[in-house]
């Protein structure tokens, strides 16, 4: 199995796609937007650590700039009904603390802003990550799940009303960052508190 590649970046498939050339043996690498956009120039070097993905039918790369990212990757496709396409779109939206944040505090909705994944299928997932992620059975406050966690309910809640405000993904993820150090430093804070806390991350519409 391949575990990483490096030598000459060959082309940029604007589809999502890096051709890496290895020793006079180009690799084609299927890699998130992210990735594609800071891989560099044509002919620059390009290291990826990769998920060497092969069923009966095909063997395909998924490349990573981070190992953590392909631990993520492959956690990912343990989860029910979960394939190579739809866990990159997951790493896409939820970069791996923010994915383990989510599973820890059992933000299913947080998956929910990923397209194809819905309320059902978040939960799930949600569940077979947990051990899947290595992530504790605790509530970003720190408090046990169970036991309390009002805050990261509240935050769970904000998340959702973002997202049916018509705030896209990445605003989303961007103002989720504030919500949960606000939630972290006051774990009374309540979903009105913390959703003028993502409002003013955002700022004016």
């Amino acid at each position: 199995m391949i575990g990483s590649l490096r030598g000459a970046l060959l082309d940029k498939d604007p589809s999502g796609e890096l051709l890496i050339e290895v020793g006079g043996v180009g690799y084609r690498v299927t890699v998130a937007p992210s990735t594609l956009a800071g891989a560099g120039a044509i002919g620059e070097e390009c290291f990826v650590h990769v998920h060497h993905h092969v069923r009966e039918d095909t063997s395909d790369l998924y490349g990573f700039p981070q190992l953590d990212e392909r631990h993520c990757f492959e956690a990912l496709l343990t989860a029910h009904g979960v394939g190579p396409a739809l866990a990159l779109a997951v790493l896409s939206h939820l970069p791996p603390d923010e994915l383990r944040r989510a599973v820890a505090a059992d933000d299913a909705a947080a998956l929910e802003l990923v397209p194809g994944i819905g309320a059902k299928t978040s939960k799930r997932m949600v569940l077979d990550l947990k051990n899947r992620l290595g992530v504790p059975e605790l509530a970003i406050t720190g408090t046990p799940a169970g036991s309390g966690g009002g805050a990261a309910s509240a935050a769970a809640e904000v998340r959702t009303a973002l997202a049916q405000m018509g705030f896209g993904p990445a605003e989303v993820r961007d103002a989720m960052a504030a919500v949960t150090a606000a939630a972290a430093a006051d774990a009374d804070a309540d979903v009105a508190a913390l959703l003028r806390v993502a409002l003013r991350e955002l700022g004016p519409r």
